[in-house]
């Protein structure tokens, strides 16, 4: 049985939290519904104390912003974003349209369609979060979206020229200087400068993942996102120094990103709570992780590996890092996870920035019914059907007729039997099912 060297905070808490964020993002999208334009305003300046006439950028600021980064850090964005794309495109190339004759003159098909608009939303109130962009635009755009606006906060009071670089770099047709719920919420309903999109993409705080999930429906999304999560699968074969700074990685995120580490050896678990704590005196960004391992982080010992892959599915996390003597292991069995990074060689920053595969994952356990975002989601996946005799419509429409008739939808029914007649040549009284 699994033994808990550290619990997090506890359920109770979080859905009180929750519950908190959820009146105040329903108050606020109410609010950006009824008066558009003057409410994304006012929630711009409350919220980021950032005024614009036209919060849409210029083509003038466009360059402004790249004219500001160096002539790496533009090879380094092109790099990590041709990574993406490349992985993205591979995807893509493993769905096709379909059309088959299933039975004699019936003719069944699918086509994968993009959606028409998509708002993607690039943090940047903590961290300048540049890669949300390569990981949103560019994997739309090799979907082939026609129309993909962005988003993005001010950082620090200013226009973020390397989050705007990568926007424009990875092809948005239109960028918005807008952050958290005002902006996600202006993509979704519209305004009278900004046009709606079908779809919305895209990490963030607690209230852009709320607001998301209320806009559902309304418009279609990639996840229903909470904070950054991470788990580390370890044994004997790495230490704690490594341990703890693939978790503190990624708990810097916010105070609220749960780091739980797994392990078959109590002493490897404790040996990295000791080097959490070392390392915790030294890490520049020490006050959001801190607070993070303290309130969501864990250690849990199991008996043997196939423990960990029962606790690991139960945890369902966003990232996993296997850093064990049989990764493989790992991605034989387990079922439910965001991404796995397997082996010490990787890691999930990797992921995050630069390897190629999309950072956008399941939190929340939803890795238990859902992957992460990737070219398919930006597809519609939409069927047809042709019916090429007369001898295939009377043939399918008998059988229609009778199944119709045993639910009761006796109009279903006659549907195929005015075809049963017309190209059978049957004569089926009227509300009644063909025999």
């Amino acid at each position: 049985m699994a033994i808990h060297l550290k619990t997090s905070r506890s359920a109770a808490d979080r859905a009180e939290d929750q519950a908190k964020i959820r009146a105040t993002v329903e108050a606020i999208l109410a609010d950006i519904a009824e008066r558009g334009d003057d409410a994304v305003r006012e929630l711009s300046i409350k919220f980021d104390n950032w005024d614009r006439t036209d919060y849409r950028l210029t083509d003038a600021e466009i360059r402004a912003a790249m004219g500001e980064l160096s002539a790496r850090n533009i090879s380094d964005i092109k790099f990590a974003q041709e990574q993406v794309r490349n992985f993205a495109q591979h995807q893509k190339d493993a769905l096709r349209d379909i059309e088959v004759e299933t039975l004699p003159g019936i003719v069944l098909g699918h086509k994968n369609i993009p959606v028409n608009a998509v708002g993607c939303y690039v943090p940047g109130g903590k961290y300048p979060l540049l890669a949300s962009a390569h990981m949103s635009v560019v994997t739309a755009k090799v979907a082939g979206v026609p129309r993909i606006i962005t988003a993005a906060p001010p950082f620090q009071g200013k226009l973020p020229s390397a989050i705007i670089a990568a926007q424009h770099l990875a092809g948005a047709d239109e960028i918005y200087s807008l952050g958290g719920i005002q902006a996600v919420g202006a993509m979704a309903l519209g305004t009278g400068s900004i046009a709606g999109v079908d779809m919305l993409v895209g990490p963030g705080n607690a209230f852009v993942a709320e607001a998301k999930r209320q806009l559902f429906g309304r418009v279609g999304i990639d996840l229903f996102a909470g904070p950054t999560e991470t788990l580390v699968i370890a044994d004997e074969s790495v230490d704690g120094e490594m341990c703890a700074t693939d978790l503190l990685g990624q708990a810097e995120h916010g105070p609220n990103s749960p780091a739980i580490l797994l392990t078959t050896s109590e002493k490897l678990a404790r040996e990295t709570m000791a080097e959490i704590a070392r390392l915790l005196k030294i890490l520049p960004t020490a006050a959001i992780a801190a607070k993070a391992w303290e309130e969501y982080g864990e250690v849990i010992v199991c008996a043997d590996d196939a423990e960990m892959v029962r606790e690991a599915d139960r945890i369902a996390s966003e990232h996993v890092q296997v850093m064990t003597h049989d990764p493989d292991y790992f991605l034989a069995n387990m079922t439910n996870y965001g991404a796995l990074f397997l082996g010490p060689r990787t890691n999930v920053s990797f992921g995050d920035k630069v390897i190629g595969t999309n950072h956008t994952l399941p939190t929340l356990k939803s890795a238990r019914y859902t992957g992460g975002l990737w070219v398919g989601k930006f597809l519609k996946t939409c069927t047809y059907q042709r019916v090429l005799t007369d001898e295939a419509s009377a043939m399918i429409g008998e059988y229609c007729s009778r199944l119709c008739m045993l639910e009761g939808f006796v109009g279903h029914a006659e549907q195929a039997n005015i075809r049963v007649r017309r190209y059978g040549g049957r004569n089926i009284p009227y509300g009644e099912a063909a025999e």
